[in-house]
């Protein structure tokens, strides 16, 4: 029988009414006591945080990260319950922080506290071990018996239960009735290869979504106190050059050593700076180009490159790199 680590983290899942509203107060144990006689695997738990995930940070990400090293070799698969807000932040942090992952790591939570009637949360809490107990490598949402890959989550809803859409790429599998129907190649083992954490990581990065009107003085803020910027452009990547010259903007903060990631404001389809002029007023070869990567992912992506290497251009081989590999094993 497998053998899964339920790692309790917090959110709405684990929620109970207050005089504050609702807060975590429903442990990870009581969730496995609550639920073992429909999981069809053994399964133990522990608690890494007790927080909504409105206050997760990426120092917490280190501590589930660290959790899931330590107990690696103990369980077959592991199963995090968290907080919808920043969910897909945590995903897409573990998956580049959790180097050569050869287990399954399926986060999941709830839209309704499993403290009240009509909950979601018992059944995806159910569908996620059970996801877990197949032995998928890789990180993963799984959330309204639908399986999403780690870096390719998206909230959209704040109510309904189908919170979460697979943006850019076609969900994983869903799971209906303990049953999980795959969609996508279910890839290689990686044999005699080691687990290996990543835990430097650089917090200093600012998102800054471009807008009609915003005015050059934000730069040399991102200047004065970051080590990178996310910048979401316009459709398939246009930036300002007439009444304020964002493009000049970009072109400085590259000289003040700041790394610049290109994505858009559109959620699908990707970016391409080279379709229109007000693309091609940056240098592509000193930005990473985010392709069509999220946000959610490239934010944690870009903190734990910063963490790790000593250059500009490093940082910008490095991303550049991950998003071209992950864009080829993306095989369905």
């Amino acid at each position: 029988m497998k053998k899964i680590l339920l790692i309790g983290t917090g959110g709405t899942i684990a929620s109970i009414q207050s005089d504050k509203g609702l807060t975590p107060g429903i442990s990870p144990e009581e969730m496995v006591s609550t639920f073992a006689s429909r999981f069809n695997c053994e399964v133990d738990s522990k608690v890494s945080l007790n927080l909504d995930s409105t206050n997760i940070y990426p120092n917490h990400w280190i501590e589930i990260a660290t959790m899931i090293h330590n107990y690696y070799d103990e369980y077959d698969g592991f199963v995090i319950t968290h907080g919808t807000d920043t969910m897909a932040y945590t995903a897409a942090a573990l998956h580049s922080m959790l180097i050569n992952l050869d287990k399954p790591v399926v986060l999941t939570g709830s839209q309704i506290p499993l403290s009240f009637k009509h909950s979601d949360g018992e059944k995806n809490l159910i569908d996620t071990v059970h996801f877990a107990s197949e032995g998928m490598a890789g990180v993963y949402i799984v959330f309204n018996s639908l399986v999403i890959k780690g870096t390719r989550a998206v909230k959209l809803r704040t109510r309904s239960n189908h919170a979460f859409e697979s943006v850019n790429y076609p969900y994983v599998a869903e799971v209906e009735k303990s049953v999980i129907k795959y969609h996508t190649n279910r890839g290689e083992p990686k044999e005699d290869k080691n687990l290996v954490l990543k835990t430097s990581l650089c917090p200093h990065v600012f998102v800054l979504k471009l807008y009609p009107g915003i005015n050059k003085e934000i730069f040399q803020f991102i200047a004065d106190h970051y080590k990178g910027v996310i910048i979401e452009c316009f459709g398939s990547g246009g930036i300002p050059f007439s009444e304020v010259n964002v493009a000049e903007e970009v072109r400085k903060l590259i000289k003040l050593g700041v790394v610049v990631v290109l994505t858009t404001q559109c959620l699908e389809e990707g970016i391409d700076i080279d379709l229109y002029e007000v693309g091609r007023k940056v240098d592509r070869d000193k930005v990473v180009i985010s392709n069509d990567m999220n946000t959610e992912a490239l934010l944690p992506k870009l903190m734990i490159a910063l963490g790790k290497c000593k250059t500009i251009q490093e940082v910008v081989y490095q991303i550049n790199r991950e998003i071209e590999e992950e864009s080829m094993e993306y095989q369905f």
